[in-house]
């Protein structure tokens, strides 16, 4: 797994933490409340021990959300996966409580714990193992979904956006960056890079901005548009008009493009 992985996975873990202990404190209280006979003591053995075994037995779940997402097994595979880890799980979880609260018991209260008969006390402990064991994956799966996620984002967000310009036969990439107007000719469009070059490309400008105006591009004139982040200066021309700079390069921008104006001194 990936650092950011790891890092979710942990985080799904201390929730479930959480849940379970918020949990178990309303379970003391609640059982004291109801049954004052028992005291204080019975009662937390009791939620404690549970707790301290679900939360070493959340890797289960944990494990099992994890093949979900790198297996991607067919539900034929899935549902008896998720079964037969559902079973351990309550096993465990029952046995691990038992063996704690006996052991509780004798050294705290100087008695002996009974569980009762298993035919009926297993069924209904694995009725709530069933939930607790469904809530636990679906939080280990969500949060190794993010953590999944979020590499390819810092990635995507890392990596410069580049632009195909199909020049002929030759397919050119070039950095957004690099580019510092586009200009109409005819039938196509001729690119103004930074470090001199022209390409053109057979295409309108108006098609040309659509796939570049979610770049910072803007049209400052009927034929020409612009990458706002290489503007260097704004010189105006008079009746409205400005010349656009882009260092040693001068483009026009038009009274009729008052949008752009606004852009470029924003």
């Amino acid at each position: 797994m990936t650092g950011e992985a790891r890092l979710w996975l942990k985080r799904a873990w201390l929730l479930g933490v959480t849940l379970v202990s918020a949990i178990a404190v309303v379970n003391i209280l609640t059982i004291q409340h109801d049954a004052p006979r028992l005291g204080l003591i019975r009662p937390a053995i009791w939620e404690i021990s549970s707790a301290l075994v679900t939360f070493c037995i959340f890797s289960i779940p944990g494990a099992m959300a994890l093949w979900m997402i790198r297996a991607r097994p067919t539900w034929r595979l899935a549902v008896p996966g998720h079964a037969a880890a559902m079973l351990l799980y309550s096993i465990l979880h029952v046995a691990g409580f038992v063996a704690l609260r006996r052991l509780a018991h004798g050294v705290l209260l100087r008695e002996a714990y009974h569980f009762g008969p298993l035919a009926t006390e297993f069924p209904y402990e694995f009725r709530k193992d069933m939930l607790s064991y469904g809530i636990a994956s679906i939080i280990f799966w969500l949060a190794l979904r993010r953590g999944a996620q979020r590499p390819a984002e810092v990635a995507a967000a890392a990596s410069p956006a580049t632009f195909d310009i199909l020049d002929g036969a030759r397919l050119v990439r070039v950095p957004v960056a690099d580019i510092l107007a586009v200009r109409s000719a005819g039938n196509y469009v001729e690119f103004l890079l930074a470090d001199g070059r022209r390409p053109l490309m057979r295409s309108s400008l108006s098609a040309t901005l659509e796939g570049l105006s979610r770049e910072g591009f803007v049209r400052t004139h009927k034929s020409w548009l612009v990458n706002m982040a290489r503007v260097t200066g704004l010189k105006p021309e008079g009746s409205g008009d400005y010349s656009v700079e882009l260092g040693a390069v001068e483009v026009p921008l038009s009274r009729r493009f008052p949008e752009a104006l606004a852009a470029l001194r924003a």
